[in-house]
């Protein structure tokens, strides 16, 4: 057996250490930092709760379960669903809080600087009116208050362990749900995006001085489906209804005939379906059983 040189034994262990630091540096430069899981992809929505109300909207009274005050709660009362077919509101698109809510694909996106390769916002696009957000993640500032407002509103991102948290500002006003609860152009936002795998859990949290008075959090949940092919929102207003210029339809206080017809369906004491921060919470359904329950409505009788 011979002798190994010393000169080459020299080598090899500094070949053998090289290779460690070189593995060890790799390994740090492509691990994600603070376990961040990405969001990036197509999404599909999921309707396990509230399907009815995402599928086909809110019914007309039905303010359950949303801390509005009297302001959005007379505002709400006066609203007539037809009109959305003014041809100002056709294309009228969700406010970026409650787009995520909508029966919608959804692609996510990063943009990275090609220098640095840190990302500098992430950009998502909704099927539904063609929606579009872009959160910034380069730490720049939100703009003055007088700055323009827009459907998606002004956005930032950072990342708390493995949630992408985003703050929304400079919103539009808008709605609520689509039986005419509004949002002002006062209210911000803020959702914390969550995944879990092929899953993902978007908690979307609305602030609005003027018309809430407690914070409104609902959370959506999307399956991932790289299949999934996303067709344009075309959108070109037209008129639907012959009406004479200036009519907008509307109900006047208290001659919405409307608003009882949820909870004599359902059963719902009326009381209950006004709404009010006091309906989100569990200990509510103790005074809801002390209420009174509407009559149900008549039944149709099928036509010859």
């Amino acid at each position: 057996m011979t002798e190994e040189c010393p000169i080459d034994f020299v080598k090899r262990v500094r070949t053998a250490a090289l290779l460690v630091v070189f593995f060890s540096l790799a390994t740090v430069f492509v691990r994600p930092t603070l376990a961040q899981q990405d969001p990036s992809g197509e999404w599909s929505p999921r309707f396990d709760e509230d399907q009815r109300e995402r599928l086909a909207g809110a019914e007309i009274g039905d303010y359950l379960g949303l801390p509005i005050n009297e302001a959005a709660r007379l505002r709400a009362d006066s609203w007539d669903a037809t009109l959305v077919e003014l041809p100002e509101n056709q294309c009228r698109q969700h406010g970026s809080d409650y787009g995520w809510r909508g029966p919608s694909q959804l692609s996510i996106w990063k943009e990275v600087d090609r220098a640095s390769q840190k990302v500098i916002a992430y950009h998502t696009h909704m099927s539904a009116y063609g929606a579009e957000q872009t959160i910034w993640m380069d730490g720049r500032p939100h703009p003055p208050e007088y700055a323009r407002h827009t459907w998606a509103g002004f956005s930032t991102g950072k990342w708390e362990g493995d949630i992408l948290v985003v703050t929304t500002t400079h919103l539009k006003e808008n709605w609520l749900g689509l039986n005419g609860v509004p949002r002002s152009d006062q209210a911000t936002a803020s959702a914390h995006i969550m995944r879990h795998g092929n899953w993902l859990t978007v908690a979307a949290i609305t602030h609005d001085p003027v018309y809430l008075t407690e914070p409104l959090i609902r959370t959506v949940d999307f399956i991932y489906n790289p299949q999934a092919q996303m067709a344009p929102w075309p959108c070109e207003s037209v008129d639907e209804v012959d009406r004479p210029a200036g009519v907008v339809p509307h109900h006047l206080p208290g001659t919405n005939p409307y608003l009882e017809e949820f909870g004599r369906r359902y059963g719902v004491p009326i009381e209950a379906t006004r709404g009010g921060a006091e309906t989100m919470y569990p200990e509510y359904q103790e005074k809801v059983r002390k209420m009174k329950i509407p009559p149900p409505l008549p039944k149709k009788t099928p036509s010859n």
